[in-house]
């Protein structure tokens, strides 16, 4: 029984960010620890819903190689997300840019960092010596739509651009 690959705590907290309880909340303080599960050793989230009281689970697999924390946001090592398609990091990185605090220097550096990150995330997706997201990048409803919507988004000339432009801007709020 495989379970798709949490890299990092900072991924594995976005995947349950943008899994919300049945009843629509996020609200959710998590514990986590190592567990096996028919021989196969997971990292298991689990809590209850702050808004209704539900049960929560969620069984993790653990990567090849520990990634080490280098600044924040650490969202894996080289290889692509198992959690999240090309889309839905895009759709991160979008909803994280459009939501800069004007007012927070500190905390727009921490949301510009998010924004890039989420960026170099899908870029994680283009094979060497592509110049785009393969089709198998998309596997969520979200992502999809997110690709359907403008797909030249998805192309690396652009993606780099994009992650470029919100490193420089978090700079800017040093």
């Amino acid at each position: 029984m495989a379970f798709a690959v949490a890299r990092t705590r900072d991924e594995a907290h976005l995947y349950l960010d943008l899994h919300p309880c049945a009843c629509g909340s996020v609200d959710t303080t998590w514990d986590s620890g190592l567990v096996s599960v028919e021989g196969e050793l997971s990292n298991r989230y689990s809590g209850s819903c702050g808004a209704c009281g539900r049960p929560r689970e969620y069984l993790f697999g653990l990567p090849g190689k520990p990634v080490m924390p280098a600044g924040y946001p650490t969202f894996g090592g080289a290889e692509s997300s198992q959690l999240l398609d090309a889309g839905e990091w895009m759709w991160v990185a979008d909803l994280t840019a459009g939501n800069v605090p004007v007012d927070d220097e500190a905390e727009a550096r921490r949301t510009l960092a998010v924004a890039a990150a989420a960026v170099e995330e899908v870029v994680k997706f283009i094979p060497p010596g592509a110049d785009e997201v393969p089709d198998d990048g998309f596997w969520s409803e979200r992502g999809q739509q997110v690709r359907a919507a403008e797909p030249g988004r998805f192309r690396l000339d652009r993606l780099l651009i994009v992650r470029d432009t919100y490193r420089d801007l978090k700079a800017r709020h040093a």
